[in-house]
């Protein structure tokens, strides 16, 4: 078995191959004059392993042409962020559903399918072939342990978030809840934990994605007003569009963390270990 990534999935799939004990394959990525992909990969083996996150439309050929790469072998792909996944309903009429359209895409060739923390599990009935969803809950309970946080209370953005959140919190046996947004007067909201004080505690608010980031910059000011110590933000899926690192910095967040699905500055857990175990026990 080996293993081959996308461009902006490199690190990953190093890191994927490193635990696997395996080979990481060379790929010539490359643009002719009028903007098409040419992939050209190296030695192949029979038994292929596809790291690919699709952040964006050239993310997405890319993994397209390396699926197309390995035909005639066995081949798993990994998806550890899956752009598109969101939109997984018609909200309109005349919209495309386009977590079908991508899974769908992205099954033919392909044995089996690994997403990591997916923003709706359902998602995966859209693909045409099996497909599991992994959690990195774990890992960010670890980097939660190594940074000596004193006892943090584990906060949900939202009730939609708390399965996750309780996962991470269950790693150190902590504290968890989710914000509660009230309306006080017609232009005031106050955001505050539903059922527990967080006034001296430090925080550790947890999601699936940052993505602008504006809901949390908001929760973060209002728990430092409350009296929280110390706010910290961790993620999954770090997209952080249109400056919300720096959003959330001025927001008086301590520390702003994500994981390696999306390869960025602030990636300090990687999503590689629970992917090569669920790889290797297939």
């Amino acid at each position: 078995m080996k293993v081959i990534g996308t461009e902006r999935s490199q690190i990953l799939a190093g890191r994927i191959a490193d635990a696997l004990k395996t080979e990481i394959i060379d790929v010539k990525f490359s643009k002719f004059p009028d903007g098409e992909l040419y992939i050209r990969a190296g030695s192949l083996s029979d038994q292929m392993v596809v790291v690919g996150s699709v952040t964006d439309s050239d993310s997405f050929i890319e993994l397209l042409l390396l699926i197309d790469a390995c035909e005639g072998r066995s081949c798993r792909l990994v998806i550890p962020y899956m752009g598109y996944a969101r939109q997984d309903k018609k909200f309109r009429e005349g919209e495309p559903i386009s977590a079908r359209a991508i899974a769908l895409a992205l099954s033919r060739g392909v044995e089996e399918c690994f997403t990591v923390n997916i923003h709706d599990r359902k998602v995966l009935s859209f693909f045409s072939t099996k497909a599991r969803d992994l959690s990195v809950a774990e890992s960010i309970g670890a980097y939660i342990k190594e940074t000596n946080i004193a006892n943090p209370l584990v906060l949900a953005p939202d009730d939609g978030a708390s399965a996750f959140a309780q996962a991470v919190a269950r790693t150190g046996g902590w504290d968890c809840d989710h914000l509660d947004k009230t309306r006080l007067s017609g232009d005031t909201v106050r955001i505050a934990p539903r059922n527990l004080d967080a006034k001296g505690r430090d925080v550790v608010i947890v999601d699936d994605i940052i993505s602008t980031g504006g809901t949390i910059a908001t929760a973060a000011s209002m728990l430092t007003m409350q009296g929280a110590r110390h706010v910290y933000a961790a993620c999954v899926h770090g997209v952080l569009a249109g400056g919300a690192y720096a959003r959330l910095k001025s927001a008086g967040i301590r520390e702003i963390v994500c994981s390696d699905t999306i390869e960025r500055g602030c990636s300090r857990y990687s999503a590689a270990v629970q992917i090569a175990h669920a790889l290797d026990g297939c």
